[in-house]
Order: structure tokens, then C-alpha cells, then sequence
């Protein structure tokens, strides 16, 4: 302890390594102002949606700054520690808790075999079940497979919903064409409104809303950055459906094609189950190696007992399922 006080006290050890400590700095500020980035092509966006890697940059300044005995630079680094510890701590403890009145499962199938993923995804014992990236082709396929453990279910182009008790009211959500320049487009030019679908679900509680989508894709681009025009499009049509909704029990069954952090989120004012009753990052993208929570459950008017990933089905995507309670 006198060696490591005495050395210390010296003015070299802090004088060494002022590239680290001005990287540590800067790492720490990114984590605690990522929202203040500008979403100058998709920068502000693309931080967001891979926030939680930044972490693993902190152990190696960290090896660095040991390798250069630098203590400013360690010292630096407390910065980055605490802003992601601050951040993204609290969802690496299991948050579970009693409380099952509702299991609710969401999957992007994609190119998966619908038999066994139907298979896969009703053994998961949900009593609803939203699907995305439906076909043509397959849609009547999951329709046969489920339909002895789901008498309800409806369908809107490329998203459906199964459902163990009575649905009603079930509309179609035009998430591709929204804002102010959707009134000028021909009909022409306009995109299939089929990737998105609200109905009612009849609970012994009342009714609970119900919102099942698959917003636009995201595209990084070497000459136009991160392009999240679409999905963007799409979110502000979701927020504007949500946030008008008298239900006072919801729930959003969707692939966001973000995270959870991303900003184009933020009007949604809904819980993610991951985050309150998860274990982990809960990361559904891409199946093969996981890295992004891009499949949300997310809920208002309700609380979240459990949050989990269902094993793999030969989609790209993982599913997910939680149990909410009223």
C-alpha cells in the first residue's frame, strides 16, 4: 500500500497516457449524451441501437491504461464505468417475479419452416402469439398448425395475431405511408399497407388493445450513413395510434428494427418487459450470435411477471415471450 501511495504521489504516473485518458473522457461523455448526438444520417440512431457494446471498450483502455502505468487514464475510465454501470446494471439481475394472468409470444418467422417454428412457438404455452414477415406462403401453413390451440386469429398482410380468447375490432395500421408527404403520393407510389394491425382482445378483466407490427428496415449505408427513414415513417405512426388509444391496457407485440433505446421511440411511453422483468439483454438479433434487441413486448396498464428468449427456429430472429398480470 506505501509503494502504490508513493508512487502515487509522483507526477508521472498522471502524466503518462493522455491519448487513453482523453479516450476514456470521451467514451464516459458518449455513454451519459448519446441523446444529445444529432441524428445526422442516422448517426444519433446507430450509437443508440449498439449503446450497450460500447462497454466492452472499457475493460481495454482499461489494459491499456495499465500496460502504460497511466492514472489518469485509470482514473478516466471511472467516468464510462459508472455511466454504463448506471445504464445497463440494473437489467443484468434477474428481475422476474410471480404473476402469469397473460403469456403473450412475438417471432419475426422469416424464412423459417412453419410447421416446427409453430410448433416451437405454441409449446411455449402462449395465450397470444403475434407473427411477422408472413407470406403468402406460409400463412396458411401457420394457420392449419395452430389453429387446434387457437381458435381466434386474424391477419393483416404480412403480421397476424393468435389468440386464446375472442378478438374484435381488427384494422389494419399504415406504417409505411405516414407524415406530412403521404397525402401527396399516388396510389401508385404508395406502399403496401399491410405490415401492421390493431384489435381488441376480450379478457375476464376487460379489454386489452393489442398492436402487432413490423416496421421498416434499417440499411447502413457507406455513402448515406445508417438510413432509418422507414422505420421512422413507421414509428411515428405506431406513437400516434398508441398515444391516442383510450385503452387503458395495451400491449405491443412488434420487430421495432431497433432497440429499445433508440430515440425514435421515445413517444411511445410503453414498458419494455425485458427491461422490467428480464434477465440479461435479452438480445434477439441475429439468431446465429445475438447482438441487438430489435423484437420488443412492450405494455402499459399492466404489470411484467417474466421476459424470456424461445429458442431458435431457422429465422434470423429469436422469439420472445413474457407473462404480464393485470
Amino acid at each position: 500500500m506505501r509503494n502504490a501511495l508513493r508512487a502515487c504521489s509522483h507526477p508521472e504516473p498522471w502524466k503518462r497516457g493522455p491519448v487513453l485518458t482523453a479516450l476514456a473522457l470521451l467514451l464516459g461523455l458518449l455513454l451519459l449524451s448519446h441523446a444529445a448526438i444529432p441524428d445526422v444520417a442516422g448517426v444519433g440512431s446507430l450509437v443508440e441501437n449498439v449503446l450497450p457494446w460500447f462497454g466492452v471498450l472499457i475493460p481495454a483502455l482499461l489494459a491499456a491504461a495499465l500496460w502504460r502505468r497511466s492514472l489518469a487514464a485509470v482514473t478516466a475510465l471511472l467516468l464510462p464505468a459508472v455511466a454504463w454501470t448506471t445504464l445497463f446494471g440494473g437489467l443484468l439481475h434477474d428481475k422476474s417475479h410471480p404473476g402469469d394472468d397473460l403469456t403473450v409470444a412475438t417471432h419475426n418467422v422469416g424464412a423459417a419452416d412453419p410447421v416446427p417454428t409453430a410448433r416451437t412457438l405454441a409449446a411455449a404455452g402462449a395465450d397470444l402469439l403475434a407473427l411477422e414477415e408472413l407470406t403468402p406462403r406460409t400463412t396458411p401453413t401457420y394457420e392449419k398448425t395452430l389453429a387446434p390451440l387457437y381458435p381466434h386469429h386474424a391477419i393483416r398482410g404480412t403480421v397476424g395475431l393468435w389468440s386464446k380468447l375472442p378478438l374484435s375490432g381488427t384494422r389494419t395500421i399504415d406504417v409505411m405511408n405516414y407524415g406530412p408527404l403521404a397525402a401527396t403520393k399516388s396510389a401508385a407510389a404508395k406502399l403496401p399497407e399491410n405490415r401492421a394491425l390493431h384489435t381488441t382482445v376480450t379478457t375476464p378483466d376487460g379489454p386489452l388493445a393489442v398492436y402487432v407490427a413490423h416496421l421498416g428496415s434499417v440499411r447502413l449505408m457507406p455513402r448515406k450513413g445508417f438510413w432509418t427513414a422507414s422505420r421512422n415513417i413507421g414509428a411515428a405512426a405506431l406513437t400516434k395510434s398508441i398515444t391516442t388509444d383510450p385503452t387503458s391496457r395495451l400491449l405491443l407485440l412488434a420487430d421495432l428494427n431497433g432497440t429499445w433505446d433508440d430515440r425514435a421511440f421515445t413517444g411511445f411511453h410503453l414498458h419494455s418487459t425485458q427491461t422490467t422483468s428480464g434477465t440479461g439483454f435479452g438480445f434477439t438479433w441475429p439468431a446465429a450470435f445475438p447482438m441487438a434487441r430489435i423484437d420488443q413486448i412492450l405494455y402499459r396498464g399492466m404489470e411484467a411477471g417474466r421476459s424470456w428468449t424461445l429458442p431458435a427456429t431457422g429465422s434470423d430472429h429469436l422469439p420472445v415471450a413474457a407473462t404480464l398480470t393485470w
